[in-house]
């Protein structure tokens, strides 16, 4: 810490113990001043000569009252003043970098220029900021904290801005030219102390870049955010320290921040620090982590920031989305509210994560708005790693009961568009949703059950939902059909198997709608066809399917095995066709949205079916 000594008389204030001052001197006091609750028996001579508000004030006294001078509103008050006075009788004064500031706002505030005298104090203090506190790391930073309770003159006597600036210049030299005794905040290191026996005078560790970020946490927001401003000016330090900085402040100063949450009685204080370190987050992606940006969102929320703020985190959440988590995305719905999470926060992120694939508009000179196609920012690994990471998002509010089905359906209908290889977690999702919501209705079920394609099922998710009670009939057949197909194709390796035949996709013949619609019919339920003895014949045609496959592998069955299974396998398609028929028969088509298919969640990809001659492999 750097200090200034002014003055080489011994310091002969004395006090009588009753917020009395007074000069110990032989020559008898000629001036009392008072400052706040403290008096001040003081010479003339020494002060006038040095300070011309002092003078004014004398001199604008009345006869009686000429020798009594009344100071209420010097800044930094008594202690401040005594500083002042000490110089003007040439005493040894100490200045550092904590009473400097309020010192040089008392000078100036008492006129002590250099038009009064040569070599006055405001002369002096300004040598010591610019020789000395600006060449200082962190004296400069304790004087820009001083700043804070006397902001109005910092900024008049450009203080404020002159430590600003001494910081970010300090921050971005060179790290091969820092020293570690730059920052206070770190732990010495053994070699620092002297305390190394194998220290030989050179460090042996290297400055990481961002040594400065745990030392701005000191100041106030406002003050950081005018040091922050300025580093990113200079456009030396990198946006990922900048993001650095900007995380280590965070978790200073919010409360509960590392955990999603403000843990405080009075939240709105901290609005102020988190949309502030909104506003300085880097523009480029990957400046800071995903999960630091939805906890900076969940802290929004918290502190209610403003519609701005809330929108630039979602904005950048949906660049990066397949960095997120689950536990990210699990972000407290209000307490106004009855869900437990704000699904609709989690779409509209995962809508701005889709946006970056979609067509891109800019305007030509002749000031033409004109649509390109971008061939898409988004790799399929990092579309296919947010599709899962829904999926099991969707699985964990389905847990909670008050879940309408629409905001279900909705969010996964809208990464619908990602094409996966499986549909497991979806599948997960859906059963999860069914068991918590046991009493929706059964066009509900049907709706729900649309998302997933049966066909993207494993063999363990197959086993699974034909033995689902929660599942519609419609489903589990579906489900039993592909898993014969899949069973069929282990045994004959080049065989091709057929797809779900038409009837059973659409035997109604009726236009593939939108899974939101209702049913015309709400009686209307596949479960209540009398096909249960068809439904267990299928069960026991697909174990002994599965016994026989074993079998067959054991003893290395030739094709005309294989060519048998076949045979079963269509027997198989005529029993479906037996079902649907049955159900056309007794009016079951009657429901509007029976008619549409529940072997894809994509609405495009039911309309391209291929007709029941097309065939294609199952892999």
């Amino acid at each position: 810490m750097k200090f200034m000594k002014l003055g080489s008389k011994p310091d002969t204030f004395r006090s009588d113990g009753n917020n009395v001052r007074y000069v110990a001197s032989e020559l008898a006091a000629d001036i009392a001043v008072t400052v706040g609750d403290v008096k001040f028996y003081l010479h003339k001579f020494p002060l006038l000569s040095k300070s011309a508000c002092l003078k004014k004030l004398v001199a604008s006294g009345n006869e009686q009252n000429c020798d009594e001078v009344q100071i209420s509103d010097i800044p930094g008050g008594s202690v401040v003043f005594e500083i002042c006075a000490k110089f003007c009788y040439g005493m040894t004064v100490n200045l550092n970098p904590y009473n400097v500031f309020a010192t040089r706002c008392a000078a100036e505030y008492l006129g002590m220029y250099e038009t009064i005298e040569k070599g006055n104090l405001i002369y002096k203090i300004d040598i010591f900021l610019n020789s000395s506190i600006v060449h200082s790391w962190k004296d400069s930073i304790i004087v820009l904290q001083t700043t804070k309770s006397l902001s109005p003159l910092s900024d008049e006597l450009k203080v404020a801005g002159l430590c600003v600036d001494a910081i970010a210049t300090n921050a971005c030299i060179d790290v091969s030219k820092v020293d570690w005794s730059y920052t206070y905040n770190r732990k010495k290191l053994p070699e620092e102390n002297g305390n190394d026996p194998n220290f030989n005078g050179v460090k042996s560790r290297p400055v990481p870049k961002d040594w400065w970020v745990e030392d701005l946490c000191e100041l106030e927001i406002d003050l950081y955010k005018r040091v922050i401003m300025s580093i990113k000016t200079k456009g030396i330090q990198s946006h990922e320290v900048i993001g650095d900085a900007l995380k280590a402040y965070s978790y200073r100063r919010l409360p509960g921040f590392s955990k999603g949450v403000i843990h405080s009685r009075d939240v709105g204080k901290y609005r102020s620090t988190v949309d502030t370190i909104v506003w300085l987050l880097p523009a480029e992606k990957g400046s800071v982590s995903c999960s630091f940006l939805f906890k900076l969102l969940k802290a929004a929320i918290i502190v209610d920031s403003g519609e701005m703020a809330r929108e630039q985190l979602v904005r950048q959440i949906g660049q990066q989305l397949e960095e997120a988590s689950l536990n990210d995305l699990l972000i407290r719905a209000a307490e106004r509210e009855d869900v437990m999470y704000d699904v609709d926060m989690v779409k509209k992120i995962v809508n701005k994560f889709l946006m970056q694939d979609r067509n891109a508009e800019y305007e030509s000179e002749e000031n033409e708005v004109l649509e390109i196609q971008r061939s898409g920012i988004l790799t399929d690994a990092s579309k296919l790693i947010v599709a899962k990471l829904i999926d099991a998002y969707l699985a964990e509010i389905a847990k909670d009961p008050n879940l309408p089905l629409s905001k279900f359906v909705d969010l996964a209908e809208t990464v619908s568009c990602i094409s996966r290889p499986t549909h497991n977690g979806l599948y997960r999702a859906i059963d999860m949703y069914l068991k918590e919501h046991p009493w929706i209705s059964k066009s509900e079920r049907k709706r729900i059950c649309k998302l997933m394609d049966c066909k993207k099922l494993s063999a363990d998710a197959c086993m699974h939902a034909v033995q689902n009670e929660r599942l519609p009939l419609r489903v589990v057949i579906q489900v039993l059909f592909f898993e014969q197909l899949r069973g069929a194709a282990a045994t004959s390796s080049g065989t091709s198997t057929p797809d779900l035949p038409k009837s059973l996709k659409n035997p109604n013949g009726g236009s593939h709608g939108s899974s939101r619609s209702a049913p015309t019919n709400p009686e209307e339920d596949w479960d209540s066809v009398s096909a249960t003895e068809e439904l267990k014949a299928l069960k026991t045609e697909l174990a002994a399917l599965r016994l026989r496959n074993r079998g067959d592998n054991r003893n290395n069955v030739d094709n005309a095995a294989a060519i048998s299974k076949m045979k079963g396998l269509m027997k198989s398609k005529r029993i479906f066709t037996k079902i649907w028929s049955s159900k056309a028969a007794i009016g079951e088509n009657s429901g509007s949205d029976s008619s549409e298919s529940l072997g894809s969640a994509n609405p495009g990809e039911a309309k391209s079916t291929p007709p029941r001659n097309r065939r294609h492999s199952v892999s």
